[in-house]
């Protein structure tokens, strides 16, 4: 493509793909140690005519949010349409908003009070849109193209609401190895955690006297590093009340935690099924807003991180019936999109796990989805330290 001229600004650019412009990417901009012979550029696909890379919203209270339309080709004419709300969700959402300009999603809507929701066969020149959200524009995602098909229980057109700013949290990944240990709990202890349903199944058969349960116990720090206070999706209508822990937990499922085989097939999860959410540090002079206490308001503040101690109750996996061997511990923040986020990429924190029937090893521990080459390596000699060795039955 030929050598650019002129000052060289930005370095070591690393981008999520959630960005919605190249300065929201990670960069170096101390160190420019390279020169033109290393410019970097790119070339873009020209979108199919079948579906114009034009959106719009409509029928909302202002312009970031609405009913939305798409302009396609049908026949030689063009037309706006709307879009089957069929499976319609946040990360769609998200593209779409990214597309028009409009910053990131806070809602994905099938149908609302305040604008016309219905759908007619006439009316959908868009269905089975499914996005990755990393997508530049809706026409990217996998859709069914000019064969469109909205089921007759989808009722409603797809929809949106934007927002320049959003939360984005983030696991210190550090602490939970720090923090993680073994702990064989007698049943008699656990009571509370059967009513919350947070033990395996197998708990069921075991002697609320004599028996007890393996809890892989470690603790959580998720911090708000985002743009935006990071708000329950429902309202406090809509909150349960818990008599074991004496508060209101305001969202169902906030994380799962879940031990691997190395294929990836699910040995143990964490059943802590309740969260409430607080403030309970924050960065340098930022105020905590959210408490849980007194039925307080739940969130976690921009600047600030909410704390599940591992000696909470079910603060733990349940590795009861877990055989020794080389595991993957995977923590999921947000993990059906809830709530809206700037930035989803972040939310999967892994470590590599050894088990040996009295000892736990946690190393490795990292944000993101999968493992490079260099951290694969490591793990055929790794040097871990055990973070508890139970003490003889």
């Amino acid at each position: 493509m030929g050598k650019g001229i002129g000052s060289i600004h930005l370095n070591e650019i690393q981008c999520t793909g959630f960005e919605k412009s190249i300065i929201d990417c990670k960069f170096n901009v101390e160190n420019l140690g390279c020169n033109h012979e290393e410019d970097a550029g790119v070339r873009c696909n020209i979108p199919a005519m079948g579906f114009q890379n034009q959106l719009r919203l409509s029928g909302g209270r202002n312009p970031y949010e609405g009913r939305l339309e798409v302009l396609v080709e049908r026949n030689g004419t063009l037309k706006w349409g709307t879009v089957c709300g069929e499976n319609w969700g946040i990360v769609e959402a998200m593209v779409v908003c990214r597309q028009l300009g409009l910053g990131f999603a806070n809602n994905a809507f099938q149908e609302t009070w305040y604008w016309q929701g219905d759908i007619n066969a006439n009316t959908v020149v868009m269905s089975g849109v499914k996005c990755s959200g990393t997508e530049m524009a809706l026409s990217h995602c996998r859709h069914h193209g000019e064969n469109v098909a909205c089921p007759p229980g989808a009722h409603h057109a797809a929809g949106v609401t934007c927002s320049e700013t959003a939360p984005d949290l983030v696991l210190n990944a550090e602490i939970v190895q720090q923090t993680t240990y073994l702990e064989d709990r007698p049943m008699f202890l656990l009571q509370c955690a059967m009513e919350e349903n947070c033990l395996a199944s197998s708990a069921a058969q075991t002697s609320p006297t004599t028996g007890y349960r393996r809890l892989l116990r470690f603790s959580s720090q998720i911090h708000n590093n985002g743009q935006s206070d990071f708000r329950p999706k429902n309202g406090r209508h809509a909150w349960v009340w818990h008599d074991c822990h004496r508060h209101y937990h305001s969202m169902e499922v906030f994380t799962h935690y879940d031990l691997l085989s190395l294929n990836g097939t699910k040995v143990a999860e964490g059943h802590k099924a309740s969260f409430c959410l607080e403030d309970t540090e924050c960065d340098g002079e930022i105020q905590k807003n959210y408490e849980c206490a007194n039925f307080g308001e739940q969130g976690i503040t921009l600047g600030c991180w909410d704390i599940y101690r591992h000696d909470i109750d079910c603060q733990w996996v349940d590795i009861t019936d877990v055989p020794p061997g080389d595991y993957l511990f995977q923590i999921i923040i947000n993990p059906n999109y809830e709530v809206a986020e700037s930035d989803y990429s972040n939310n999967v924190m892994k470590c590599r796990t050894r088990y040996d029937g009295h000892r736990i090893w946690m190393y490795n521990c990292h944000i993101g989805g999968s493992y490079s080459e260099e951290t694969e390596n490591k793990f055929n000699h790794f040097r871990g330290l055990s973070n508890n060795l139970l003490p003889t039955q």
